[in-house]
């Protein structure tokens, strides 16, 4: 049946008010919407399983013959019967034998290749190396002191009343002269000392610092205000040269960056 323009379309629903009969509260549940099949992912295939890694035959061979020793010397300790006492030890010299081989083979091979050679590698064993590798090492040192000197000092803290201090001074006074740095003399008391007659007041540096023991010896550049610490004691001439060669290079001062502190100089 045909419907004219002003009459109610089928498909469109219709105000709560125009169908009494339902009530004013009346409620109807939504319609069910269509469960959509959720589609499972297949199964991941299973991955082919890897071969176990080959294992040197000489690795099997160690670890049997480590385990046997091992065994053997626990049997012999429980039931210390000459019997086993003796298979242990009869064990035991073999493998002995095997490493005293090792490092025979082991010898040759350093011997062949000098990169491998310990003995050639930082500081000699020999006495008659190590005497030239100290000398060699002491020229090296006192020209980068001497360089160092160009625009660094070495602040030297005393008491006048320290005899540690006055055995340290002709040390200290003796550097300045053999390698080239000036040693800038503090005193934390006021008081004089020999070999510096220049010798300054501490004016409160030695507080900042945290200078708790004298003789106590740093290193300054008064240009950038840098000072590290090289030692506090008596210190000998090699022991100087070697702290200062140290701190002041770059692998040194990143050993510890702390210990450098940037502070006003004094002139």
């Amino acid at each position: 049946m045909a419907q004219g323009p002003g009459a109610p379309r089928d498909d469109v629903p219709r105000p709560y008010w125009s169908d009494r009969w339902r009530g004013w509260h009346f409620y109807e549940d939504p319609p069910l919407e269509t469960e959509q099949v959720e589609q499972q992912a297949p199964p991941p295939r299973p991955r082919p399983a890897l071969p176990a890694p080959v294992r040197a035959p000489e690795l099997v061979e160690f670890e049997r013959l480590q385990k046997t020793l091992e065994d053997f010397r626990n049997i012999a300790v429980m039931r210390p019967t000459e019997a086993n006492v003796r298979r242990y030890m009869e064990l035991e010299a073999q493998v002995v034998n095997r490493a005293s081989y090792f490092a025979d083979v082991a010898q040759r091979v350093a011997w062949a290749t000098p990169d491998l050679d310990p003995t050639l590698q930082g500081r000699p064993v020999n006495a008659q190396a190590l005497e030239v590798f100290e000398r060699q090492q002491r020229t090296d040192r006192s020209a980068s002191v001497a360089a160092l000197g160009r625009d660094h000092v070495l602040f030297f803290f005393y008491r006048s009343d320290c005899p540690y201090c006055h055995a340290f001074a002709p040390t200290l006074e003796a550097f300045q002269g053999r390698h080239g740095i000036q040693v800038v003399a503090v005193s934390v008391d006021g008081g004089p000392m020999p070999g510096f007659p220049n010798a300054r007041t501490d004016n409160g540096i030695a507080t900042t610092l945290r200078v708790t023991q004298v003789p106590a010896v740093f290193l300054a550049q008064p240009s950038t205000g840098k000072i590290t610490p090289i030692g506090a004691g008596v210190l000998s001439e090699s022991q100087l040269l070697e702290r200062i060669s140290i701190v002041s290079s770059p692998e040194g001062q990143a050993m510890l960056p702390g210990a450098t502190q940037r502070l006003t100089l004094p002139n």
